[in-house]
């Protein structure tokens, strides 16, 4: 692409690309914390026509920041392979543990897969897509460390080893197939040359 392109046109994209888990494309929007994948996961999924978005946030834990991915196989991708709908239990980060009551998520044809790391090495087989939001560490962190306030700077400190050492050892930015940077008005995506595993 290598031009602004509209959350429209990328839609068109992604809807057309054949299914990756059951009948499902499963579109993974990663980048470090802070970077803004939240909110372009929202417009995105606007742009599919209310697709459904899975936090990663909901399935960490304080204790398991990134060792979510069992829970996602067990609760998501293996009801999407069988084109069920997916249930799962969203972390209460107050509370400190996962609730009792369950949320659904549908096998649509299209769901987005947003959280830091949501394009690691265990998961690539089952994306239909990765996307990367480009903003350096760094300025992800301060944008996140402004959003959430000084009262959560001792979690950002352990926050940012954890994220360092997640992406040292598997880094999902060389795996993505389009690159979004976010500008004044909207978002621009760089097309470029995926590494395979």
């Amino acid at each position: 692409m290598n031009e602004r392109t509209t959350l429209d046109g990328l839609a068109r994209r992604l809807s057309a690309l054949p299914p990756s888990v059951g009948p499902v494309r499963l579109v993974a929007v990663d980048g470090h914390a802070g970077s803004g994948k939240t909110t372009f996961s929202e417009r995105l999924a606007a742009a599919l026509g209310g697709a459904p978005v899975l936090h990663l946030d909901d399935l960490a834990t304080h204790e398991e920041l990134f060792e979510w991915t069992g829970r996602l196989r067990e609760w998501v991708l293996d009801p999407f392979a069988r084109g069920d709908t997916a249930r799962y239990r969203a972390y209460d980060w107050v509370a400190r543990r996962f609730p009792p009551e369950e949320r659904e998520l549908p096998a649509a044809p299209v769901v987005l897969l947003e959280g830091v790391g949501a394009g690691r090495r265990e998961l690539r087989p089952y994306l239909a897509c990765l996307l990367w939001m480009e903003l350096a560490d760094e300025g992800s962190w301060e944008r996140g460390q402004l959003r959430d306030g000084p009262e959560l700077t001792e979690f950002w400190d352990g926050w940012k080893r954890a994220e360092r050492a997640h992406f040292a050892a598997d880094p999902s930015r060389p795996f993505a197939g389009l690159l979004v940077l976010q500008c004044n008005e909207g978002y621009e995506m760089l097309e470029r040359r995926p590494k395979t595993d």
